[in-house]
């Protein structure tokens, strides 16, 4: 009974301490951040400014000033149902009074299994199978380990890969290898990463006219070189952090019948355009194709956890299944954790009355109205509006430091990045908030300085 009173005597006293902090950084604070913490695709000697934040609401960001920010990142386009929503908080504080995490080698829950059925029933025909993993870079390494391991248990080891230039894939150094190998931020590691083949992405956009030997390049590659692949990888219809570039669905659909053809393994990475975001289920719906292979992620719990999922179809999890190996040769520790899984189902949930069809194409529109007419504009070189997103590329790079510091002042949160503005806000974001943002855009590119000349 002693050492009961003193332990919840410990806990009440961390929770009031907990409480009392209420997020708020001091100066120390920013100064330790500064000074140790290194943050994403920064420098730790040329500072680019981090914002203090202290909540989160729907679509709205708070700053520790009190200042509050409309989100039009959906923290890296995840966050679709916006911030703090109840139901995913619900289901990960049930959860949590249950278990946090629990190893998921001979063992399962209900949470993951749940997910899984989900997953199955939602993604395109054949993808029967699904493994958990934690983010997406990983379940694109998984997807690549999968293609290697597939070929391996055919008894024709085959260790290269057909990617587009452009393309981003992840950080991890299988991703990479698959990322543009010259102009992307990868481009360091030549002579470390495993060689594969690159070919142009197609040119055609997404809404232009196809014409007969819009893939020839394509077409070309594979009739010389499919022997030697064990597959062909690509972010349908939209290629993301590699340039934001959004290209016709014919060439998806195309890629699927060359793959067919030559018995390839397509690998769709969906990571950024799953559930919702370019007004269809997944971009290969756009095409009407399943892949052989499906990686996704960053909306799959909401943005509240990291999670994401790898799917194959029978043939190649029974395949891999009955090599001589007898098993997928990976395993991450926190793979099915059940908090994530909980939060997953329950945003999946929350798509599950497709009334996220009418909002994104709200979101379409208000885009193309207040974005398109841009194109007229001295500083802008192309514009493009599909489904949730919308880019402004410049002319010139940005300059990232003055132009995010404009937007905060103007109450908007968007990260540019090299010569790209853009814009996936969450699907709940006002038509009034997302006018803020877009005039923020049109403003901001009258100002020299948000430019490097």
């Amino acid at each position: 009974m002693v050492l009961f009173l003193e332990f919840t005597g410990t806990i009440l006293k961390y929770t009031q301490n907990l409480v009392h902090q209420d997020n708020f950084m001091k100066a120390d604070d920013l100064a330790f951040d500064r000074r140790h913490i290194w943050h994403p695709y920064s420098s730790m000697t040329r500072f680019l400014p981090s914002y203090s934040v202290i909540s989160a609401d729907g679509y709205k960001l708070t700053l520790s000033d009190g200042r509050s920010l409309v989100d039009g990142m959906s923290s890296w386009w995840a966050v679709i149902h916006g911030y703090n929503h109840p139901v995913i908080n619900q289901a990960m504080q049930d959860q949590i009074s249950r278990m946090s995490h629990v190893m998921f080698g001979g063992i399962t829950h209900l949470p993951a299994v749940s997910l899984c059925r989900r997953l199955v029933s939602m993604t395109p025909p054949g993808l029967d199978c699904v493994f958990l993993a934690d983010s997406g870079s990983v379940a694109v390494e998984v997807a690549i380990k999968m293609a290697f391991q597939y070929w391996q248990a055919r008894g024709e080891p085959r260790y290269k890969l057909l990617a587009l230039r452009h393309g981003y894939h992840g950080d991890t150094f299988g991703a990479m290898s698959v990322c543009d190998p010259d102009n992307s931020m990868h481009s360091l590691y030549k002579g470390y990463l495993p060689k594969h083949f690159f070919i142009q992405p197609p040119g055609r956009r997404f809404n232009d006219s196809w014409c007969e030997g819009d893939d020839k390049e394509l077409v070309d590659f594979l009739a010389l070189h499919h022997h030697r692949l064990a597959g062909m990888i690509l972010e349908p219809i939209v290629q993301g952090a590699g340039g934001m570039r959004f290209y016709h669905p014919e060439y998806l659909r195309q890629a699927r019948i060359l793959c067919d053809h030559y018995d390839l393994l397509l690998i769709a990475d969906e990571i950024a355009t799953g559930f919702g975001r370019t007004g269809e289920w997944f971009a290969c719906n756009h095409a009407g194709i399943s892949p052989d292979i499906l990686c996704i992620g960053k909306a799959l719990t909401g943005g509240a956890l990291t999670l994401s999922a790898t799917l194959t179809g029978r043939h190649v999890a029974n395949t891999i299944s009955d090599s001589d190996a007898g098993c997928f040769m990976h395993g991450p520790t926190f793979m099915g954790n059940p908090l994530a899984c909980a939060a997953a189902n329950a945003s999946l949930s929350l798509l599950e009355d497709e009334s996220w069809r009418p909002r994104v194409a709200a979101i379409s529109s208000e885009l193309r109205a207040g974005l398109l007419p841009l194109i007229e504009h001295p500083r802008v070189y192309d514009v493009r509006v599909l489904g949730a997103i919308g880019v402004v590329e410049t002319k010139d790079s940005v300059n990232i430091a003055t132009l995010q510091k404009w937007f905060v002042d103007h109450g908007v949160w968007i990260r540019p990045f090299g010569k790209l503005i853009y814009l996936m806000p969450p699907y709940i974001i006002s038509m009034k908030a997302l006018r803020q943002i877009i005039e923020a855009i049109v403003d901001s590119l009258d100002v020299p300085v948000h430019f490097l000349l």
